[in-house]
């Protein structure tokens, strides 16, 4: 994930900027303050862009990504709709508690920019997401760097369309979206009383999209690294506001874990559940790398 790499990350203030003050109001109003449901994942499971994370041997990558991760961000729906039969396949592969949280095809975010034609097009990628069951998650819309607020009309059709049903968290790129504080009021309502999410980037390059504000009771984080040993304090810092959030009644927790050269997620996101599992006593699997299973053996 190259969006937001810069050259020289050591020069990022990679500070997590305090809450916007609705963030407070939304989570203080939920009705239930129990134990957070959590979800950590990467964004593909395929051996070329997780190294040293399959074993050796490894006959299906899914199986075993599913064994070590309770979840996976799958962007490769964003780049076609698969027929019926591999969600089916994708959903027998998986453990009983597993979600997919499945990014929405670009020809609804970029191709067609949610005119009027994407209506038919997203429900056919509803009518296959589906066969994943009670492992779908939160299905998540993209839109492109340059789909700003004059689309205001198209946003406003597509939320109050979409049905329910699915739970839906939208990404919004242009920086107007955030820095227009009227703007961002109406747009932050809309997705409020439609319950939701708005989605959180942590990228080196757009310290804008650290916007901090939810708008429902879901933490939808799509965290960055930027291939830099500050990626691990990042990380932490991530975990100290995810129990402030959750002291004041955060309920579902979705983190996703890339990087701008894939090359330590499943490190990156078993540094992050072993913290999360010490603050939150949560009790998620810790996924077993390569480097993690030598030590084992050399233990």
């Amino acid at each position: 994930m190259k969006f937001g790499k810069v050259d020289h990350p050591e020069l990022v203030d990679f500070t997590i900027p305090e809450d916007h003050p609705d963030t407070e109001v939304v989570l203080s109003s939920t009705s239930d303050n129990g134990t957070p449901k959590i979800y950590v994942g990467c964004a593909k499971w395929n051996r070329h862009d997780l190294k040293n994370f399959y074993p050796r041997g490894t006959k299906d990558e899914l199986v075993y990504y599913a064994s070590q991760f309770n979840s996976i961000e799958l962007n490769a729906t964003f780049y076609r709709i698969f027929p019926e039969e591999q969600y089916q396949k994708w959903y027998d592969k998986t453990p009983e508690g597993f979600k997919f949280f499945p990014k929405m095809t670009n020809e609804v975010s970029h191709l067609r920019r949610l005119n009027d034609k994407v209506y038919e097009i997203a429900d056919r990628y509803l009518a296959v997401t589906c066969q994943l069951k009670e492992k779908l998650g939160t299905i998540f819309l993209q839109m492109h760097n340059n789909f700003g607020p004059k689309n205001w009309d198209r946003v406003q059709q597509f939320v109050e369309y979409w049905p329910k049903e699915f739970p839906l968290a939208m990404e919004f790129r242009h920086t107007d979206w955030f820095t227009d504080e009227k703007v961002a009021q109406e747009l932050y309502h809309l997705l409020k009383e439609n319950n939701i999410a708005n989605v959180l980037v942590d990228t080196a390059g757009r310290r804008d999209m650290m916007h901090m504000r939810l708008s429902n009771n879901e933490a939808f984080i799509r965290y960055v690294g930027a291939n830099h040993e500050s990626d691990y304090l990042r990380l932490e810092d991530w975990v100290q506001r995810l129990v402030q959030w959750k002291n004041k009644g955060l309920t579902n927790i979705h983190f996703f874990v890339h990087q701008n050269l894939e090359r330590e997620s499943p490190l990156l996101s078993a540094h992050f559940i072993e913290k999360l599992n010490a603050h939150l006593d949560s009790n998620l699997t810790i996924p077993q790398t390569l480097i993690s299973r030598e030590k084992g053996l050399l233990g």
